[in-house]
């Protein structure tokens, strides 16, 4: 099985995993550091309810394992079609290691569907076989299982701090600390490979960027964001992180330029989650930026699209919406005003962000008035766990072609309307994609024309939620583009076009008897998998 990672960050929990995509079978090996019954699943949100499972070990009578789903979190209930086979379980030194495999795609309504979209793994572990609640043995970790890609060999261990220095996290809800910084010795240009958060409170790290400045910025600071300081124009992503996510390795082709010609400074910008008004928290967070000095072949960008808040135009989410979706649009066109021609952008990874209603985030790319792919996708978005995703393979964006994001919220536990803003309570609807060549490009969002909007009073019906989210929808859109020098243009008469139905997998039922080996035992197949890695 040529894929493998821990599933907890004491290296306790192994999961190794092949697949056969043309028979449609995937196989898994777990291991785990215990005498106990250990399980495994898929979840639709990182938790217990929905979640589709198998637990297993090996008992005083031999091996026991099935196929479980959860309704709530308790003990999860007997699947009616057992759709995982086991194919071994052993005990030996102190660990349980479990084999088995399923369809990819199941026709079981009690089981979860494998994408190639991410999905969230939960496990959890005893230290004997009576299954009963498992306590901290238990974790979540999102992963893409059909378009994983394994880190590789690493060129340098050479690295760049950027981080806060034991600052002091006022007792407020949302608090945004932002530290310019002058990187005047990083005179020739670096390539960085590879981005690890260094997180020191993680129950308050909400989410961190780091910002190229543009030319004018000449000055640094270490001190709240957004009070009016020049530095409030650095809007150019360099590396970004949000909670819950991971290090971020990028492919072996493709590096972020950092260092060499134009600005030195950069701007650090992290937002603090702090809903229990702590007072006296210190923390010294931030970013571990892994550089090589051997220039890849393509330099990484970050483009930032969706919906923000504009501060002369209101958006506001009624209360008690069961969904309410809103969207930002890009139309690629207007970016020949900063580069012509542009170059085909090659997306290959994204970051999604929402806030606390957020509950589904899409990304359509639109070709001649017509949605062609989704540049992103995650149908059970968790706040609390916002990862850098691979799209699983290399996706082109040509001039022209049209950008949507899509964000889908649900307020019906407020009382009062959510805002478009920056606290962790009011929302915003952001995809930060990853794609080379990077060109001179750092943001191209969107903002309907709510000036034509008359007084609303927004304790609404269901049908009078559903009819104002599509005004809202078809009003004028307002799109803000920048380059990385804060060079700010703003276009008319954007349109949101529909988007499609996120595509639902075929499914199948259990195969287990059918043989499998492309992707697990095949030496050809492992051949054609390597050169399909090289080739993303």
């Amino acid at each position: 099985m040529p894929f493998m990672l821990y599933l907890d960050p004491n290296n306790l929990v192994r999961l190794n995993w092949g697949f056969d995509s043309l028979q449609g079978i995937i196989t898994f090996k777990l291991a785990i550091n215990t005498t106990g019954w250990v399980s495994i699943g898929l979840s639709p949100n990182g938790g217990m309810r929905g979640s589709d499972m198998v637990i297993g070990g090996f008992g005083p009578s031999g091996n026991y394992f099935a196929d479980y789903y959860a309704t709530g979190n308790s003990m999860p209930l007997l699947d009616t079609h057992q759709s995982y086979t086991l194919l071994s379980l052993s005990e030996s030194e102190g660990q349980t290691v479990m084999t088995f495999q399923r369809s990819i795609q199941t026709c079981d309504n009690q089981d979860l569907q494998i994408t190639a979209q991410p999905i969230k793994l939960i496990y959890a572990y005893g230290t004997t076989d009576d299954i009963t609640y498992h306590g901290a043995r238990r974790g979540t970790k999102e992963v893409n299982l059909l378009n994983y890609v394994p880190r590789t060999s690493l060129p340098t261990r050479n690295y760049l701090n950027v981080t806060v220095n034991n600052i002091t996290i006022p007792a407020i809800k949302t608090y945004y600390h932002c530290k310019v910084m002058n990187f005047s010795n990083l005179n020739t240009k670096l390539h960085i490979y590879q981005i690890e958060p260094v997180i020191e409170n993680y129950d308050i790290v909400h989410h961190m960027l780091l910002h190229r400045c543009p030319s004018f910025v000449t000055e640094t600071y270490d001190k709240p964001c957004y009070m009016g300081d020049m530095g409030d124009f650095c809007f150019s992503v360099v590396a970004a992180w949000g909670v819950g996510g991971e290090v971020l390795t990028l492919p072996e082709n493709a590096g972020i330029p950092i260092g060499g010609e134009g600005s030195s400074f950069y701007r650090l910008e992290i937002h603090y989650n702090n809903p229990n008004l702590e007072a006296g928290r210190k923390d010294s967070s931030g970013l571990r930026l892994y550089y090589t000095t051997q220039l890849r072949q393509h330099d990484v960008g970050i483009l930032t699209a969706g919906l923000l808040g504009f501060a002369n135009l209101e958006y506001s989410i009624p209360p008690k919406a069961t969904q309410f979706r809103t969207y930002g649009v890009c139309n690629t066109t207007v970016l020949s005003q900063f580069i012509n021609p542009m170059p085909d952008l090659q997306m290959f990874a994204v970051l999604l962000h929402t806030h606390l209603t957020g509950r589904k985030v899409r990304v359509g790319q639109y070709r001649n008035g017509k949605q062609i792919d989704f540049l992103g996708l995650d149908e059970n978005y968790n706040f609390e766990l916002q990862q850098v995703t691979s799209l699983g393979n290399v996706k082109t964006v040509k001039q022209g072609d049209d950008i949507v994001v899509e964000c889908t919220y649900s307020t019906v536990n407020r009382t009062t309307v959510t805002k478009m803003g920056l606290a962790t309570t009011d929302e915003m609807c952001l995809a930060f994609m990853f794609y080379y060549p990077a060109v001179n490009i750092s943001m191209c969002i969107s903002h309907p024309n709510t000036t034509q909007l008359t007084n609303t009073n927004y304790q609404m019906s269901d049908n009078e939620i559903a009819r104002y989210e599509s005004l809202l929808k078809t009003l004028p859109q307002a799109q803000l583009i920048s380059d990385k020098d804060a060079d700010f243009r703003l276009y008319q008469n954007g349109i949101v076009m529909d988007m499609m139905k996120t595509p639902n997998a075929t499914c199948q039922r259990n195969s287990s008897n059918r043989r499998y080996t492309s992707w697990i035992l095949d030496p050809v197949g492992m051949i054609l998998f390597l050169v399909w890695i090289v080739m993303i």
